[in-house]
């Protein structure tokens, strides 16, 4: 468990092997309540590399301590990621 929202990862490892590698995080707010978006890509067993970059929004909340997952949200392509972007920067033009 991570003690600092720096240390908090998503690298997993399983038998010696890196399944889900972090490739980059943005820690989008600090605090008792901490969000972060992760990029990254798991290793696909059956061609033995790394599989496409993949997205991961997640909440995790300060507790004794140390931060313990809350919540996530994956998002599963670049198209997925692309049309979020899109809403988004739309919603925040129109804004007020």
């Amino acid at each position: 468990m991570a003690s600092t929202v720096e240390d908090i990862t998503i690298n997993y490892t399983e038998d010696d092997l890196l399944v889900v590698k972090e490739l980059d995080k943005e820690i989008l707010s600090k605090g008792a309540w901490t969000t972060i978006l992760f990029r990254y890509q798991e290793w696909n067993r059956a061609k033995g590399e790394y599989g496409p970059e993949k997205y991961s929004i997640r909440r995790y909340q300060k507790v004794d301590g140390t931060y313990r997952p809350k919540s996530k949200f994956n998002i599963s392509s670049v198209a997925q990621a692309q049309k979020i972007i899109a809403a988004l920067q739309n919603w925040v033009e129109n804004a007020g």
